[in-house]
């Protein structure tokens, strides 16, 4: 992906195009009888599907082309990556979800809970229960979550997980991460050396990468030349911008696009696409792997904690760190913990870090690109 001869646009786009060609790479996955494990949510421990042989993959759920079948079975005013994500798993319209041999469910919110139920009668869905607490009774009980998944792995698949082989897993799962933050902290550079959007495609992306061990490379390749083809003077300096707030993909790129196209540049996002994703890792040098597993996944902020406390020191970090002029934060409608919390991220951005501060509530329709294009021309304007 990361040849020479390739120039640097060719090669972002390669990654935006990675979840269209890894429909036909899981195919071949499966010829191959590989296991497939696909999920929703970065809170799953993945390192615990490849110790035992599996690949796996994030499902479809940003697109509002099946919202109308899963009205049929889910209320119109539900957030619409529940209804993306069931609609898709009913129609049968995508590939990851058909090709997967389990579903791997977390009760992050009501609303995924009760449509896990509804899911499961399409394929078998693994639900893990996930704390909404980050404190120690919590990481022993979400532990205790982390080693019942494992058995069942071993168990669907007929294999065991050794702690060699988690070991490796997690291992590998940390060079990803640690490749992943190589290629977020090139946008310290200002002016950027690539858009946010191009950004988002590379670390979004590398997901869709069925072979897992490659994506390391690729990724820390990329950002080396990215480093070396650098030329400040060929860049221009734009307002700042630091992300936070619901997942982003598919249909949400027009958020990105309204920001980028109106004259901001997106240095960092914080929510599950972005640093969320790969800021911690698992602590190697622990004694019980799986505890050390499980601490890693349970510490990721999000509104679903109470409190949530790790997601305000990241987006703090963040904002230090890559010299932020401004918040936008994307919020779904109807996904009530976020748009909830959201009063508390504006005082924390507009009185702590003491930088302006926007949000849009959006969904996956494309209705309100206007609209999006008018505010944040208006935001980044006052910047």
């Amino acid at each position: 992906m990361t040849d020479l001869i390739k120039d640097l646009p060719e090669i972002f786009e390669e990654f935006a195009d990675a979840r269209k060609n890894a429909f036909l790479s899981v195919k071949e996955l499966k010829d191959k009888n590989i296991p497939l494990v696909g999920a929703y949510c970065t809170y799953f421990p993945e390192e615990v599907a490849w110790a035992a042989g599996a690949s796996t993959v994030g499902l479809c759920s940003t697109s509002d082309e099946t919202m109308a079948e899963a009205e049929k079975d889910l209320p119109a005013n539900l957030c619409p990556l529940i209804k993306s994500s069931y609609g898709f798993a009913k129609t049968d319209k995508c590939p990851f979800f058909y090709f997967s041999d389990v579903i791997v469910g977390e009760t992050t919110c009501d609303g995924k809970k009760k449509m896990y139920e509804l899911m499961d009668e399409i394929k078998p869905v693994y639900m893990m229960n996930l704390p909404n607490k980050q404190d120690e009774k919590a990481k022993r009980y979400w532990a205790e979550e982390v080693e019942e998944f494992k058995e069942y792995m071993e168990e669907k698949f007929a294999t065991e997980i050794t702690e060699e082989k988690l070991r490796k897993a997690v291992k590998l799962g940390n060079d990803i991460r640690d490749a992943q933050k190589n290629i977020a902290q090139t946008m310290k550079l200002d002016p950027t050396p690539m858009s946010g959007l191009d950004l988002f495609h590379v670390t979004y992306g590398s997901q869709f990468n069925m072979d897992k061990e490659k994506i390391p490379g690729e990724i820390n390749a990329l950002a080396k030349r990215i480093i070396v083809e650098y030329d400040p003077k060929a860049r221009e300096k734009k307002p700042r911008i630091v992300v936070t707030g619901c997942p982003m993909g598919g249909a949400t790129e027009k958020v990105i696009k309204a920001i980028e196209d109106n004259g901001g540049v997106i240095v960092s996002f914080e929510n599950c696409s972005g640093e969320k994703n790969f800021d911690r890792n698992v602590d190697l040098d622990q004694e019980d792997i799986i505890k050390a597993l499980a601490n890693r996944y349970i510490d990721i902020g999000c509104s679903v904690m109470s409190p949530d406390t790790n997601r305000f020191e990241l987006l703090g970090r963040l904002i230090d760190e890559y010299q932020a002029d401004g918040v936008v934060e994307m919020d779904l409608v109807a996904c009530h913990t976020y748009n909830v919390e959201r009063e508390k991220i504006k005082r924390f951005v507009q009185e702590e870090k003491k930088i302006p501060y926007t949000y849009v509530e959006t969904d996956f329709g494309q209705a309100d690109i206007g609209q999006l294009n008018t505010r944040m021309a208006a935001f980044i304007e006052m910047l």
